[in-house]
């Protein structure tokens, strides 16, 4: 861990951190959620039977969108030049819900853990936007880092 907070000046005041210094690595960071359901409604996103679309593919692809656009959400965050966000859902029937996962590389200064949460995040919201019509009860749960590697503070693995 470092020694505070990264992200303000002596003064208090907020700041990009400066990475100009640090070495270009490969980096990659996968962060995970879930989107909880009814069993019903689960039914419905694997017959493809929601109104507003296929829930898993526009998911999918708004969870990639997001990646490329985390530094326009997330204050301070770097832009980034990805160099690849895999975005995948998988309907999990024994817990009602759907996994996501989301893997960000790059070769770069920094890592890319808020793009790999980003990515999931709004995922899941997606799933919930999609299926909030016939489930009020959707939740969305479990979401974190469980890798990143690269970068001077090397590689970090989530317990399971």
């Amino acid at each position: 861990m470092g020694d505070g907070l990264t992200h303000f000046d002596g003064d208090g005041n907020a700041v990009m951190v400066d990475v100009s210094a640090k070495t270009e690595t490969a980096r990659v960071a996968v962060a995970v959620g879930m989107v909880v359901m009814r069993p019903e409604t689960l039914a419905l996103i694997q017959a493809r039977g929601m109104k507003k679309g296929d829930v898993l593919s526009v998911a999918q692809l708004a969870g990639i969108m997001a990646a490329k656009r985390t530094p326009d959400l997330i204050p301070l965050c770097h832009p980034l030049a990805l160099s690849s966000v895999g975005v995948e859902l998988r309907l999990d029937p024994e817990a009602c819900c759907v996994h996501v996962e989301a893997t960000c590389k790059l070769v770069g200064r920094t890592g890319v853990e808020m793009e790999a949460l980003t990515a999931v995040s709004v995922a899941a919201l997606t799933v919930y936007d999609m299926c909030q019509g016939v489930d009020k009860g959707l939740r969305i749960e479990g979401i974190r880092l469980i890798h990143k590697s690269g970068g001077k503070s090397g590689t970090y693995e989530a317990n399971p």
